[in-house]
């Protein structure tokens, strides 16, 4: 089996996400493929078939099914006319400081993401309201309205809502909520701090853990480990300041405690796909 790794062009570099309508009249496939941005495929009208590695679901009319990020699928359309609508994104990008604590019910190392479609299959009025978000999404991806970036992130946190709000077989949210909370006043304190170096011992002492039981504790809680969530967060300051302040970049990196200019540009194409450089000609093209 030949799989191909997709790459995934974000039409505005300001939403972390790609969604289009489709129609086919023909049979066809599309091959074995995966990438990073997990995806919903809603059909309007006809019969899509899509693979997993060991699982196929049909979709008729109304029909949803959502995938995780980097699950090898595939899709097959047999039957006459297929109207659908494609929504592919970066979950990462969509928490904010007050919700990051629930990115852990999405990282996926328990169950794939995939395992939630029991809820599009179950409950009508879950689907229902999951379809009406693709569409206004799509309809404000099309539009561009002012202020559309803004209801494009609110529909995204309204699919995720609908998926932890109906999960009644506790797979997302299987961890209990006292320890989410353990964690607020460590992630309170990088805020705060995401323009020094911080350490794990700093935050051993605030969370009043042990050095390996707080790495582990925080890794099962958040799904990332804690170098890594700082990174992330420091990197999203300084894209911050690259949009919003006449600064050099590496005026930047020491300003977000990341001086080290090899370390600033490998962390910052890790989480962007591009340089610091790259990302602010491509933000302010944009909003030209």
């Amino acid at each position: 089996m030949q799989a191909m790794r997709e790459k995934v062009e974000y039409e505005n570099p300001l939403l972390s996400l790609k969604i289009w309508q489709a129609t086919r009249n023909d049979p066809g496939a599309v091959n074995w493929h995966y990438h990073p941005e997990c995806e919903l495929l809603l059909v309007q009208r006809g019969h899509l078939e899509i693979d997993l590695s060991d699982k196929t679901y049909m979709m008729n009319d109304g029909d949803i099914v959502i995938l995780g990020n980097s699950q090898l699928h595939r899709d097959r359309s047999k039957l006459g006319f297929l109207d659908y609508i494609v929504l592919q994104f970066d979950l990462h990008t969509f928490f904010d400081q007050s919700t990051i604590p629930y990115l852990q019910y999405f990282n996926e190392t328990k169950v794939p993401l995939s395992t939630m479609n029991y809820i599009f299959q179950e409950n009508l009025e879950a689907r229902n309201a999951a379809a009406d978000c693709i569409r206004q999404i799509h309809h404000e991806a099309q539009q561009k309205e002012s202020g559309y970036e803004l209801a494009v992130n609110m529909l995204i946190k309204q699919l995720l809502l609908i998926l932890i709000r109906n999960d009644n077989r506790g797979l997302l949210s299987d961890q209990d909520r006292v320890e989410r909370i353990r964690l607020k006043p460590v992630l309170d304190y990088v805020e705060t701090k995401l323009d020094d170096r911080i350490t794990v011992d700093e935050v051993c002492q605030l969370a009043n853990m042990s050095y390996y039981y707080f790495v582990k504790f925080f890794k099962k809680i958040m799904g990332l480990s804690f170098t890594e969530y700082v990174n992330f967060r420091k990197i999203k300051r300084a894209e911050q300041l690259l949009l919003t302040r006449d600064m050099s970049v590496s005026e930047i990196g020491d300003l977000i405690g990341m001086a080290n200019m090899a370390h600033f540009y490998k962390m910052f194409k890790r989480f962007n796909g591009c340089s610091p450089k790259e990302f602010q000609r491509k933000m302010l093209a944009w909003g030209r």
